[in-house]
């Protein structure tokens, strides 16, 4: 795909970026969140199959990054500690927060892929092919934490839609920094 200055479509390179660090910080996310919740509820073994989906997402993208010489986020720090402390929050409200934060966050993705896939079409094989199958597993995330409670937890509305604020201005972020 080739961009210009004022091109409103994504160049590959900030798709790769900005997808390596939303999948880095899923897994910090993940990791907050079991860091709380142990192995001792059975919400923390759905939160487990799905860290090790994110896991291996964030490597795709870290080798593809490698590979194509894409600079990472330089708010990957700020990412580390952000997702930590946010899935240590949900998880320390309850299962119920935890997978409403997992909702909230995939809702986003889901998005956000979607996005990438209209523009990407032909262009980008590679890339394309794997949105599309990680889309697909953010998906099963979103409707795993729509069953598992996520809209019984406290002031679900907000909570989603603060969670929800703040992965836009993640994903804003990571584009550029």
């Amino acid at each position: 795909m080739s961009w210009k200055p004022g091109d409103r479509r994504e160049p590959t390179p900030m798709m790769i970026r900005v997808d390596q660090a939303g999948e880095y910080g899923a897994t910090r996310i993940y990791a907050g969140q079991l860091a709380v919740m142990g192995d001792r509820i059975p919400a923390a073994r759905s939160i487990a199959g799905m860290a090790a989906q994110e896991e291996r997402h964030r490597k795709f993208f870290d080798a593809l990054a490698a590979k194509r010489g894409v600079r990472p986020t330089a708010l990957q720090p700020v990412w580390n500690v952000a997702g930590f402390a946010l899935g240590a929050v949900t998880a320390a409200i309850g299962p119920e927060a935890a997978m409403a934060c997992t909702a909230a966050v995939e809702t986003e993705i889901d998005r956000h892929y979607r996005q990438q896939l209209e523009e990407l079409d032909a262009s980008d094989p590679e890339l394309s092919e794997a949105v599309a199958e990680f889309r697909a597993e953010e998906l099963e995330h979103l409707d795993t934490a729509m069953a598992s409670g996520a809209e019984q937890a406290p002031a679900y509305p907000l909570l989603s839609g603060l969670i929800r604020l703040g992965c836009r201005a993640a994903i804003g972020l990571s584009k550029r920094i």
